[in-house]
């Protein structure tokens, strides 16, 4: 009886210990940007639709950050710019260390003031933040959603460009980094809401198909 019930001890704490590892492999995702990551009342946020598709999968993905919605918490800020972002996400990523960082930034700039070169700094240097956070991070890197909001934005292809060139030069010394494009076959005629910048639900379900691919590719 005693071995019995030492043997029904020990299946336990092999169970447990096995929860446990399994609990412990969920990869931790922040969400890095402005209102488009971080939602809002008149637009559709991809995060509503990625957030439940990983859950169905069960995936084993948590996401982290100093904000938090009915769709999962995140670091999105409303009206902020990538120089606004970088300032930020030191502080940010050293209270959320996540293992994989999603990065939609580009937007809240003005053409007129040939943003492009500052924005490609920007983000490099919140690339290096979230590194030195974490230096096995793997980066999710946008090219951002186009709008039809013009010429505010119509430094977007430019930068996009830049953006594609930004990630190709930081995997070649080694970096973890994935270009994510969701300007291919994102129409912001039929993809955005009145205002011709945040995704209704169909842009929404766009952008959140461009970073589920790109999360079933992470090894």
């Amino acid at each position: 009886m005693i071995m019995i019930k030492l043997w029904h001890l020990i299946l336990i704490a092999l169970y447990t210990a096995g929860f446990s590892v399994m609990a412990g492999e969920a990869r931790t995702v922040l969400a890095l940007g402005d209102s488009i990551t971080s939602g809002g009342k008149s637009f559709v946020c991809y995060r509503e639709v990625l957030v439940q598709e990983l859950k169905k999968r069960d995936d084993g993905f948590q996401f982290i950050g100093p904000e938090k919605d009915e769709a999962s918490a995140h670091a999105g800020y409303g009206g902020k710019n990538t120089k606004a972002l970088l300032k930020i996400s030191e502080k940010v990523f050293a209270a959320y260390p996540a293992d994989i960082v999603m990065i939609h930034s580009g937007h809240n700039s003005f053409s007129k003031d040939k943003p492009v070169a500052g924005i490609i700094r920007d983000t490099e240097a919140i690339i290096e933040n979230a590194l030195a956070a974490n230096p096995e991070v793997t980066i999710l890197l946008a090219q951002v959603i186009p709008a039809g909001k013009l010429p505010k934005y119509s430094y977007i292809p430019e930068l996009n460009v830049e953006l594609a060139d930004l990630a190709s030069r930081l995997s070649t010394r080694g970096d973890n980094i994935v270009l994510v494009d969701h300007a291919d076959g994102f129409d912001w005629k039929t993809d955005t809401v009145s205002d011709k910048v945040h995704p209704n639900a169909a842009g929404a379900r766009k952008m959140a198909d461009k970073w589920m691919a790109a999360f079933l590719a992470l090894p």
